[in-house]
């Protein structure tokens, strides 16, 4: 028999301190029952992460100390059990090596270890990351000690090293931590989810095990948290660095696991998701996620019988049930036949309520109130985007009416080039498919069309609507390709622009049309203007537009 060690992949509130306290009990003593001596939990499991700005607030941080004395105390019972916790640390002025806030404390990004009611050990985050997502030097100040507990599991003791995630990127400190004594390596991660960060995960810690020589738990945080999603497969591996165990993604789980002398570990392996079902997994996810912990009583589509809102209903009807759904297909004068059945026969499919509400008298009385100051002028996308800020409004209307959050169906394609209109199909609460670019809405749609992950049914998208060139149909015969490249070109501008950093010059070399890449480029660089005017949306790529693309809208840096 060896160290039986938890690791709780637990969907966690920011703020919600006493939710997340209630959780983090019940976690307790779900491992205590199953016969495991260490709990682990994911970072900053008792505030949520992120917690932003919550954290220059010192009530805050102090509450969130109280939390955790209120953990302690309410898993004092739990014989023998040592249960290691995330949460801001306000340290005294004294230990922040003379970095003090006014207030006479810093702040930490620290774990506890809790046993029969007491904290007995503290750890400091010692690598604070501020690249793509992340800004924890705005914070938090860096620990500067490696921190090794003592566990008895009945018959002997072990010695445990604590890291924190960003610490477990570093050679560094899990060297350190080896020679301070350690003999398994335990890890607390919120590590934000992108296409393969699974994978990237397990191979960075591959590399930590090697360093060492220790085998290694990682507990991770699974849910979304505004346009973050965590992925959860938190996992194990022995001192070789072979995976022992992992727990299955995205969904709350525990993975239990079994440390032995040299090293080895003995667990479950949950089997890996094709990146299409990672992928749709994270996008549900995250889109129901952001719907209940903001209260919000169910979603609105604009269905328009294309592929962009087609995908996010059926998001949608994954992530909440069809009867949280309510799609809505506002025709004008230029719709297309197909499109008004297609929109039928996919709100029929998946069971949701559909209205129809046609938008030519509107569109029309707006036109009439303009023609005294329009006249002389020929139409352009100004009576373009008149159409979707009419659809807008109305989409508006009902949220504001019902309480439902309007899901916008805007893709990276459009929100890079400009080609989505402020006030119009921009209009909404949440843009679900935000970071996915055109080609990857097809290659969903299709995965979704073949697969039934979630138990709604197979094939909900009509093929037509997959099939069809796309267009937003906002004048005769318009289709997609009246304004933009290809989009598998276009797309593969955007990605190597957007999420590589990669320069023209060195897109233009890679065998790209020059005069087509620096089209592309100008656009994303004229259209950061009405990408801060998006709503906030799901991040599944290394590089998204929000918080990990800082632009400014006011410059005269030529592209490149």
């Amino acid at each position: 028999m060896g160290l039986k060690i938890a690791a709780a992949q637990l969907n966690l509130v920011v703020g919600d301190l006493v939710g997340n306290t209630r959780r983090l009990v019940e976690s307790a003593q779900a491992a205590y029952a199953a016969g495991a001596r260490v709990l682990l939990t994911p970072e900053l499991a008792i505030c949520g992460y992120p917690a932003e700005d919550w954290l220059l607030r010192p009530s805050f941080v102090a509450d969130c100390e109280a939390a955790v004395r209120e953990l302690a105390r309410c898993t004092a019972s739990l014989r023998g059990l040592h249960m290691v916790v995330g949460h801001p640390w306000l340290a005294p002025a004294q230990d922040s090596g003379g970095c003090a806030r006014a207030f006479g404390a810093i702040s930490f990004n620290a774990a506890s270890v809790l046993h029969e009611g007491a904290v007995t050990h503290r750890y400091a985050k010692r690598e604070l990351p501020n690249y793509q997502v992340f800004d924890e030097r705005r914070y938090f100040m860096p620990g500067q000690s490696p921190c090794v507990f003592d566990v008895h599991d009945g018959t002997r003791r072990w010695r445990l090293g604590l890291l924190i995630c960003e610490d477990a990127w570093s050679a560094r400190c899990a060297v350190e931590t080896a020679a301070a004594g350690a003999e398994a390596l335990c890890v607390l991660n919120a590590s934000p989810y992108h296409r393969g960060k699974g994978r990237e995960r397990e191979a960075v810690m591959r590399a930590r095990v090697a360093e060492t020589g220790l085998p290694l738990v990682y507990a991770h945080l699974v849910g979304g948290q505004d346009e973050l999603v965590f992925d959860g497969g938190s996992f194990a591996l022995d001192a070789q660095g072979r995976l022992a165990a992992r727990a299955p993604a995205f969904v709350q789980a525990c993975l239990e696991v079994e440390l032995s002398e040299g090293g080895a570990v003995h667990g479950r392996i949950a089997p890996a998701s094709s990146p299409e079902h990672e992928l749709w997994s994270a996008l549900v996810l995250g889109t129901r996620d952001y719907i209940e912990k903001n209260g919000f009583p169910g979603a609105i589509v604009g269905l328009s019988g294309g592929v962009d809102s087609a995908l996010v209903l059926a998001i949608a009807v994954d992530a909440l049930g069809p009867q949280r759904v309510r799609a809505v297909m506002m025709p004008s004068p230029y719709t297309a036949e197909i499109s008004w059945l297609d929109a039928r026969e996919m709100a029929a499919r998946l069971g949701v309520r559909y209205d129809e509400i046609p938008i030519g008298p509107l569109f029309d009385g707006y036109l009439a109130q303009l023609a005294p100051l329009l006249e002389g002028r020929p139409p352009d996308t100004t009576e373009e985007n008149l159409q979707a800020r009419i659809r807008g409004t109305l989409l508006m209307a009902l949220s504001n009416k019902f309480g439902d959050v309007v899901l916008t169906t805007g893709n990276k394609s459009e929100l890079a080039t400009g080609y989505c209109t402020l006030y119009g199909d921009m209009a909404g609460g949440f843009a679900v498919i935000k970071d996915l670019t055109k080609t990857w809405v097809w290659r969903l749609a299709r995965w979704r069309n073949a697969h039934d992950p979630f138990g709604r049914g197979a094939q909900p998208i009509p093929e037509r609507i997959i099939t069809r060139a796309p267009s937003a149909e906002l004048r005769p015969g318009q289709t997609d390709q009246d304004s933009l490249p290809p989009y598998e070109v276009l797309d593969a501008i955007v990605e190597r622009y957007v999420e590589r950093d990669e320069s023209l010059e060195a897109i233009v070399a890679d065998g790209f049309d020059r005069a087509t890449v620096e089209r592309v480029v100008r656009l994303i660089r004229l259209n950061e203007y009405k990408r801060r005017q998006a709503p906030v949306g799901l991040r599944v790529t290394p590089r998204a537009f929000g918080r990990d693309w800082r632009y400014p809208i006011t410059h005269r840096r030529h592209p490149g």
